[in-house]
């Protein structure tokens, strides 16, 4: 098996992609010959969920930061979404040269000093266009000085099966002595997409604390901006993209919502499953610890459906050092 260490683990959504062996949406995603070695997050809660669900004997919980590289076991592939809040497209005055974007440092010094075949990296789409490209292009000269051939590629989930219009900027790196080209692969969804009705089942459902109270949909009607009922979803399209704040109440927000009844003005959140399913997670996939933490997990996640065919795709690289 081509050994794996997983930083910025979180729950563990690209390590599911990565091992595959699970199904969604009625498609069996097979296994793939990795081995999860080392997994690492600074949150023990998304771990816990981590340790339900996978079978790695080295679990860490830690400061990516404060982590010796010797630490870290031998491993063929090195992969992380590493922190993107300062990359956002969504608040744009984030600092991007704050203590969280500069994670990615610590990924290339990983990378550097257990030279790995593949680095296989994930971030919002924000890190393109930030600062008119400098920050990407600083962060691939890192990663090429660090003895990698990198190349980049804006992936919509959509395209891959993912029921969700999540764009992610995949990045992925060859060491440079093995002289082989990656090439990301052809999406097998492109312009079919699938809908938001894969991972909501029914609009309206009994349990009530999903429901947003007229305070909440008062409060949208007066807002004094131009969101409103834009983010209701459409269960025939796929769902915009979900966030780690789908625990809200109220309905100010870019998160979306579904509209269960609009004579009534019935608006309500995903429940976690629902949620889960967005985000390509199967049903057999547990969460640990409150609602709150689902949430959080699901939405700062990478789609495993997606990663999946990137997890494939690196295969032709790694060549024989499969143990």
């Amino acid at each position: 098996m081509y050994k794996v260490v997983s930083l910025f683990s979180g729950c563990g959504g690209a390590d599911l992609g990565i091992v595959g062996n699970f199904e969604f949406n009625g498609k069996k995603y097979d296994e793939n010959p990795f081995s999860l070695v080392y997994a690492l997050d600074i949150d023990n809660k998304a771990l816990n969920t981590h340790r339900l669900n996978f079978k790695c004997d080295n679990v860490v919980c830690g400061d990516i930061c404060e982590i010796d590289a010797k630490d870290i076991p031998e491993h063929d592939v090195l992969v992380g979404g590493f922190p993107c809040q300062s990359f956002s497209t969504v608040n744009p005055t984030k600092d991007p040269f704050d203590d969280r974007a500069n994670l990615y440092k610590q990924m290339v010094r990983i990378a550097k000093e257990k030279q790995p075949k593949v680095f296989i990296a994930e971030n919002v789409k924000g890190l393109l266009t930030l600062h008119k490209g400098s920050i990407i292009a600083k962060v691939i000269k890192a990663f090429e000085d660090a003895g990698y051939i990198v190349k980049k590629q804006l992936i919509r989930c959509a395209d891959y099966g993912v029921p969700q219009k999540r764009e992610r900027v995949i990045i992925v790196g060859v060491r440079k002595d093995i002289h082989q080209e990656y090439i990301f692969p052809e999406a097998p969804n492109e312009n079919n997409w699938q809908s938001l009705s894969v991972a909501v089942h029914n609009l309206a459902i009994e349990d009530k604390k999903y429901y947003f109270s007229e305070k909440a949909v008062q409060g949208m009607k007066n807002a004094k901006n131009n969101m409103k009922r834009g983010l209701a979803q459409n269960l025939d399209e796929p769902c915009l993209t979900v966030t780690s704040h789908l625990a809200k109440v109220s309905l100010n927000s870019r998160d979306p919502v579904l509209l269960v009844d609009p004579e009534k003005e019935l608006y309500r959140r995903f429940t976690p499953r629902e949620a889960a399913r967005i985000q390509s997670f199967p049903d057999s996939f547990q969460f640990a610890g409150s609602e709150t933490d689902a949430y959080r997990q699901i939405g700062n996640a990478i789609p495993p459906v997606m990663f999946w065919h990137i997890a494939k795709s690196i295969l032709p690289i790694l060549g024989d050092t499969k143990e």
